[in-house]
């Protein structure tokens, strides 16, 4: 059914759940692939470089953010990449997914920025309405 998965993921629970769902989609589709993407803002790109001491230490502490996720990809067998990318969270996603040829989308209903979700509306609820390819938002 699906092959080419993308999965936005920042590491909340929400996200967790998202990577979960991820995993349904895809299970026993041979050559399925789920790309996850993890978006990094100026402000967490900023606080980064002012809390680590090297590039290396930055991408480990980005990597563990998502490790719970890696692990359920890896423990379940399903191929998948990961990709950091820059920008705000909502507008970069939308460009990435509407650049690739996706057959469907999953993202978190939240994510860590709970102000941000609260005030503005959630990212997802962004992304969905911009997205070309189907999207699971998971609770």
């Amino acid at each position: 059914m699906f092959q080419q998965i993308l999965l936005a993921a920042d590491g909340s629970k929400h996200s967790i759940r998202a990577a979960e769902k991820a995993v349904q989609l895809v299970k026993n589709q041979a050559n399925s692939l789920v790309e996850i993407i993890y978006v990094i803002n100026g402000s967490t790109s900023k606080a980064d470089v002012l809390r680590n001491i090297n590039s290396h230490q930055i991408e480990e502490r980005r990597r563990e953010k998502l490790k719970e996720i890696i692990n359920i990809f890896t423990t379940e067998g399903i191929k998948h990449q990961i990709n950091f990318l820059r920008g705000e969270p909502g507008p970069t996603v939308v460009e990435y997914a509407n650049g690739k040829n996706f057959d469907c989308l999953v993202i978190g209903s939240r994510g860590l920025n709970a102000l941000q979700s609260m005030v503005l509306g959630s990212v997802s609820h962004k992304v969905a309405k911009r997205v070309k390819c189907p999207v699971m938002i998971v609770k």
